[in-house]
């Protein structure tokens, strides 16, 4: 991703955040570590804390790059009310803008989407805390 690209990006966990008391994050690494992508996720998930938010309500987008892998986990607080097809067709969703290199793109897709499902069931409250960065992180 560009320097551009990834101000893009969060801009966009900003926007998403700012009406929920939901986290949003994006890891980007090389290579997946494990065998299957989804226990990367965890893994990362655990590692940057945001299983800790107050809420549960985590959404981690992780990304795999040179490996070409993507997951999206999202924490038990807001896992437990999303429609059940939601991870599914968000991955769908990134997928597309994944296939014509549109990274930036699909990411933001997917982070409009979480943040959506957020606000929805985890509305901006007037104690909220911006509990993880917004930025980036790497691998």
């Amino acid at each position: 991703l560009t320097d551009e690209q990834q101000k893009q990006i969060v801009a966009t966990i900003k926007a998403a955040e700012k009406n929920t008391s939901g986290e949003v994050k994006v890891h980007i690494e090389a290579n997946c570590t494990s065998d299957e992508v989804l226990d990367r996720a965890k893994e990362v998930f655990f590692n940057l804390g945001m299983h800790r938010t107050e809420r549960r309500n985590g959404v981690l987008f992780y990304v795999a790059t040179e490996d070409r892998k993507f997951a999206i986990l999202g924490d038990e607080g807001i896992d437990a009310v999303v429609p059940d097809d939601f991870w599914q067709t968000t991955r769908d969703l990134m997928r597309k803008h994944f296939q014509k290199a549109e990274y930036a793109e699909g990411l933001s897709a997917g982070i409009q989407l979480a943040g959506q499902q957020l606000q929805a069931y985890f509305p901006y409250q007037d104690d909220d805390t911006n509990e993880l960065s917004d930025d980036i992180s790497f691998g």
